[in-house]
């Protein structure tokens, strides 16, 4: 690699990257991003008052008055990511990608508790999975401490992968599964299942290894382009691992016969740990140590959360839902111990479904239909397509609250279940 650029120099200068002058700053290096209501220069100001060393403006006037601490960029963004590559180039442990339509962040997650017991790994925080969090995450790493990346991509359009993998670079790649997510901007499930392959043929081109979920059928297709494959969890495959119990944790077996029961709930979580497990394998942890990650690892953030109230128990599952997520919680709250009688559930809209979205709500309904459960509350203008007899239907969820706040369930097992916007999480208080 050539001499480092002059934003490059800065950048190592600084203690690190931050793009909202809302935040402590602290010796950073200010990227003044533009929004569509906003042109990040206008704050570069205040960041630097705060305690910024640096600011990337697209003002050659702004930069021009101070050039100690200014730098001039035509497009901040581009200059972040760019800046990114540049230091990713830098780093020379593995890359490890990983996206998918259900269960990225809670792999990605299992995935740093398990490859934490051997390495120093640097992670995507919270949701920082787009065109701008990726650059971040991967200017967080530390290339005298991280030995690992694991760096989280989410998309909801074809191309944004392919992006993504550009910026970071990626040795190996994991895609959870391709199911109905975000099926407007993809443009349907064929859509869904291109975008999320580009991390395949990245990998091809550039010969990565892949992490291969045989039980998906579109994933282990698609992999087929990528030479160098570790398979999971089918018994032919590299890293067997076997569902013993979904409820009311998931307990299965590793490839080597360890017995794991994990605090996380849920059948559909079982590849997720079984990913995982797989990774970990490959990379050498110890089997003993995956076992104990993957036993300690406990949810939150609303993801598969098991959340005890003074008189229900609550499976906390509203960070997300698309039709295959919903589907595959539904199918598993059911499975739970306990009579249908004593459960409800408390579904939200899904959405980005575009001119599927009818159809996908109706599906869940006539899925809802066949469990028979104690109760069923529905929230959200898209969710009136699963409605049926005896369900009950929200057009807000201020409507349902105000519904719960006089009929309080007890003694009840309850799925709060919804997409990211419908924050149902606020009504478990109510709970």
């Amino acid at each position: 690699m050539s001499a480092p650029t002059a934003l490059y120099s800065r950048f190592l200068a600084s203690s690190a990257v931050s793009t909202d002058s809302r935040q402590p700053q602290n010796g950073t290096l200010f990227v003044a991003l533009n929004g569509p209501n906003f042109r990040g220069r206008d704050f570069a100001p205040q960041a630097l008052a705060k305690g910024a060393r640096f600011a990337v403006v697209d003002d050659a006037a702004l930069a021009a008055s101070d050039p100690d601490r200014y730098t001039f960029a035509p497009d901040p963004l581009v200059a972040l990511q760019e800046l990114a590559l540049e230091h990713r180039r830098q780093f020379t442990g593995p890359v490890l990608a990983i996206t998918g339509s259900n269960g990225k962040t809670t792999t990605k997650e299992l995935l740093h508790s398990v490859l934490s017991r051997r390495y120093r790994v640097q992670y995507t925080r919270g949701n920082l999975n787009n065109h701008i969090g990726v650059p971040l995450t991967l200017l967080s790493i530390r290339l005298q401490e991280h030995e690992l990346a694991i760096v989280e991509m989410g998309a909801n359009h074809q191309g944004e992968i392919a992006l993504l993998c550009t910026l970071a670079e990626p040795t190996h790649g994991l895609i959870t599964n391709m199911g109905k997510a975000h099926l407007e901007g993809f443009g349907g499930v064929e859509g869904v299942a291109k975008g999320k392959g580009e991390m395949w043929n990245y990998l091809a081109n550039h010969t990565g290894t892949a992490f291969v979920n045989t039980a998906d059928a579109q994933v282990a297709a698609r992999a087929q382009v990528v030479p160098q494959r570790i398979t999971y969890p089918a018994p032919t495959d590299q890293y067997p691992a076997e569902l013993l119990s979904a409820a009311p944790h998931v307990v299965f077996r590793l490839f080597d016969g360890t017995h794991v029961e994990a605090q996380i709930n849920g059948g559909y979580n079982f590849l997720n740990l079984a990913a995982a497990a797989a990774v970990g394998a490959h990379f050498g942890v110890p089997t003993a140590d995956i076992a104990a990650a993957l036993a300690g690892y406990a949810p939150d953030n609303n993801r598969s959360q098991l959340v005890r109230t003074a008189h229900n128990e609550l499976v906390l599952d509203a960070y997300n839902a698309n039709p295959s997520s919903m589907a595959a919680a539904l199918a598993s709250f059911a499975g739970r111990p306990g009579s249908a009688a004593s459960k409800m559930v408390i579904l939200g809209d899904m959405f980005e479904l575009g001119t599927e979205s009818h159809a996908e709500h109706h599906a869940i309904g006539e899925q809802l239909a066949g469990y028979g459960f104690g109760s069923v509350v529905l929230c959200g203008p898209e969710m009136a397509a699963a409605r049926r007899p005896g369900f009950h239907h929200f057009p807000t969820k201020a409507e349902a609250a105000a519904w719960l706040q006089h009929n309080t369930p007890a003694g009840q097992q309850i799925l709060v279940k919804g997409s990211r916007g419908m924050g149902l999480e606020t009504l478990v208080e109510l709970l």
